[in-house]
Protein backbone atom coordinates (compact mmCIF):
# COMPACT_ATOMS: atom_id res chain seq x y z
CA UNK A 1 0.00 0.00 0.00
CA UNK A 2 1.36 3.65 -0.65
CA UNK A 3 -0.26 5.30 2.40
CA UNK A 4 -2.11 7.96 -0.29
CA UNK A 5 -5.89 7.22 1.13
CA UNK A 6 -5.97 10.34 3.32
CA UNK A 7 -4.89 12.95 0.74
CA UNK A 8 -6.68 11.17 -1.83
CA UNK A 9 -9.89 11.15 0.49
CA UNK A 10 -8.74 15.01 1.24
CA UNK A 11 -10.51 16.79 -1.65
CA UNK A 12 -13.90 15.53 -1.12
CA UNK A 13 -13.60 16.54 2.97
CA UNK A 14 -12.15 20.24 2.08
CA UNK A 15 -15.03 20.20 -0.67
CA UNK A 16 -17.45 19.21 1.74
CA UNK A 17 -16.82 21.84 4.38
CA UNK A 18 -16.61 24.70 1.44
CA UNK A 19 -20.00 24.13 0.25
CA UNK A 20 -23.39 23.99 2.30
CA UNK A 21 -24.99 21.30 0.39
CA UNK A 22 -21.75 19.04 0.31
CA UNK A 23 -22.12 19.29 -3.90
CA UNK A 24 -20.64 21.61 -6.40
CA UNK A 25 -22.56 24.81 -7.30
CA UNK A 26 -24.50 24.09 -10.94
CA UNK A 27 -22.19 24.72 -13.72
CA UNK A 28 -23.68 26.33 -17.09
CA UNK A 29 -21.42 24.62 -19.40
CA UNK A 30 -22.41 21.58 -21.62
CA UNK A 31 -21.23 18.43 -20.65
CA UNK A 32 -21.15 15.41 -22.19
CA UNK A 33 -21.25 12.06 -20.04
CA UNK A 34 -19.52 8.74 -21.64
CA UNK A 35 -20.82 5.86 -19.26
CA UNK A 36 -18.59 2.88 -19.91
CA UNK A 37 -19.06 -0.41 -18.39
CA UNK A 38 -17.50 -0.66 -15.00
CA UNK A 39 -18.06 3.28 -13.77
CA UNK A 40 -21.38 3.46 -13.26
CA UNK A 41 -22.52 7.31 -13.12
CA UNK A 42 -25.90 8.66 -11.71
CA UNK A 43 -27.16 10.65 -14.63
CA UNK A 44 -29.96 12.22 -11.26
CA UNK A 45 -26.65 13.19 -9.84
CA UNK A 46 -24.48 14.21 -12.50
CA UNK A 47 -27.73 16.63 -13.83
CA UNK A 48 -27.49 18.31 -10.31
CA UNK A 49 -24.43 20.50 -11.00
CA UNK A 50 -23.59 19.82 -14.87
CA UNK A 51 -25.75 20.90 -17.53
CA UNK A 52 -25.80 17.46 -18.91
CA UNK A 53 -26.42 17.85 -22.90
CA UNK A 54 -25.30 14.48 -23.90
CA UNK A 55 -25.26 10.86 -22.50
CA UNK A 56 -24.19 7.53 -23.95
CA UNK A 57 -24.10 4.30 -22.43
CA UNK A 58 -21.86 1.52 -23.81
CA UNK A 59 -21.78 -2.17 -23.40
CA UNK A 60 -17.56 -2.67 -24.31
CA UNK A 61 -14.78 -0.72 -22.51
CA UNK A 62 -14.70 0.24 -18.98
CA UNK A 63 -12.64 2.31 -16.54
CA UNK A 64 -9.70 3.02 -19.04
CA UNK A 65 -11.68 3.49 -22.37
CA UNK A 66 -8.89 5.37 -23.87
CA UNK A 67 -7.12 1.67 -23.36
CA UNK A 68 -10.39 -0.24 -23.75
CA UNK A 69 -12.76 1.21 -26.25
CA UNK A 70 -10.61 3.96 -27.90
CA UNK A 71 -12.71 3.62 -31.55
CA UNK A 72 -15.65 4.23 -29.02
CA UNK A 73 -14.01 7.29 -26.83
CA UNK A 74 -12.64 9.14 -29.60
CA UNK A 75 -15.85 8.96 -31.56
CA UNK A 76 -17.92 10.26 -28.54
CA UNK A 77 -15.80 12.87 -28.01
CA UNK A 78 -15.56 14.01 -31.43
CA UNK A 79 -19.42 13.72 -31.98
CA UNK A 80 -20.09 15.89 -28.56
CA UNK A 81 -17.33 18.55 -29.88
CA UNK A 82 -18.82 18.57 -33.50
CA UNK A 83 -22.38 19.26 -31.74
CA UNK A 84 -21.44 22.89 -29.54
CA UNK A 85 -21.93 25.74 -31.36
CA UNK A 86 -18.81 27.61 -32.86
CA UNK A 87 -19.40 30.12 -30.80
CA UNK A 88 -18.14 29.12 -27.22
Amino acid sequence: MTATAGSAARLYFETGLELPTGRPAPSAVPTAVANFPGDNAIQDLARLSNTVTRWREYDRGGHFPALQAPRELISDIREFFGSLPHTL
